[in-house]
């Protein structure tokens, strides 16, 4: 079952939002900490909370949440770009033990529905190149890249030599 998280389901989103961390880790340490949360317990709750940024959650029979889904609802206004409405995956994620059971299918199925509900034009995301199972996954969903965001790594991690705002 498919349902709207609340504040119960926290400390768990909070397992997988470290398991994507890891992930995440594994593919670009120079990026990514090893540990940590995307999120305090208080953000994630905001954002549980915020209608444009619906949170969703993956319960088994069992009621065990198996994995989640954020969703942000977009709309392109003025400029160049045509007005449209895009709703955007933030973050997919399986538990590991969870995975190959068609858990994230059901996930992504979901998104397109909702995506389809909102009369948006269409569903996007971001996934690391370097994340080849997700690219893999996103791929045999339907999905492709849509634009590519480019890197020349200077070396300098953390931003070292910055002062905050200063770019001159």
């Amino acid at each position: 079952m498919i349902r709207r998280a609340n504040e119960a389901d926290i400390p768990r989103i909070q397992e997988l939002l470290g398991q994507i961390l890891r992930v995440h880790h594994e593919v670009r340490p120079d990026i990514f900490k090893a540990q940590g949360s995307k999120f305090t317990s208080q953000e994630l709750l905001d954002v549980i909370k915020d209608p444009k940024k619906p949170v969703f959650v993956y319960e088994d029979a069992q009621g065990n949440v198996l994995g989640h889904l954020f969703l942000i609802l977009r709309e392109a206004k003025g400029g160049a770009l045509q007005p449209i409405r895009t709703l955007f995956i933030d973050d997919l994620c399986v538990d590991q033990e969870s995975r190959g059971l068609g858990v994230g299918e059901q996930l992504y199925q979901f998104a397109l529905a909702k995506a389809r509900e909102y009369g948006c034009y269409h569903l996007t995301l971001n996934v690391w190149n370097a994340n080849e199972g997700a690219v893999r996954f996103y791929e045999r969903m339907g999905m492709r890249p849509q634009e590519m965001h480019m890197e020349t790594i200077i070396g300098f991690p953390g931003g070292i030599g910055l002062n905050d705002g200063d770019l001159d």
